[in-house]
């Protein structure tokens, strides 16, 4: 599993000229699942995008200090398949990404894993296999990626 993640002062998906979902500050978080993810990988992105410290301590003064709960912001999750797209001369292929009857399902439990481990409230998403218009703020910029299937995937892959 992929994950993007930006910190954003607000975030909105629009499906049809129609906005679906759309957050204040907190993060938006673009997930390309991959054909062999299992539960370990959502449970490994879920623990990691709710824990990470992208945020300043406004008591402290000390950035890079506390997570998205912490903050009690909120995480706006859109399924990007692209995000395991390559380039096979010029043409994007997208044969790893998990295939669409298996990825909503999917999906689906990796948001109510969200829900679940922070505040349902406080967790919004796109529509799954929709045409999106993804519109943010970011506040920094700041961007992280994480992929739960790599050994090197952070510097603290010895501590997970």
């Amino acid at each position: 599993m992929r994950a993007v993640i930006q910190r954003v002062a607000s975030a909105s998906v629009e499906v049809e000229g129609r906005i679906v979902s759309e957050i204040g500050p907190g993060l938006l978080v673009l997930v390309g699942l991959h054909d062999s993810d299992s539960d370990a990988d959502a449970d490994y992105i879920c623990r990691k995008v709710l824990n990470m410290r992208l945020f300043p301590n406004e008591s402290t003064g000390k950035g890079w200090d506390q997570s998205v709960m912490q903050r009690n912001y909120q995480v706006l999750l859109v399924s990007q398949f692209t995000l395991y797209g390559f380039l096979k001369g010029n043409k994007p292929d997208f044969h790893v990404a998990m295939p669409p009857q298996k990825a909503k399902p999917f999906y689906a439990s990796l948001v109510d894993r969200f829900r679940n481990a922070y505040n349902n409230d406080a967790i919004k998403d796109g529509v799954f296999g929709a045409m999106m218009k993804v519109s943010l703020v970011n506040d920094g910029p700041v961007t992280m990626q994480l992929d739960s299937q790599s050994p090197k995937n952070s510097v603290d892959a010895a501590e997970s």
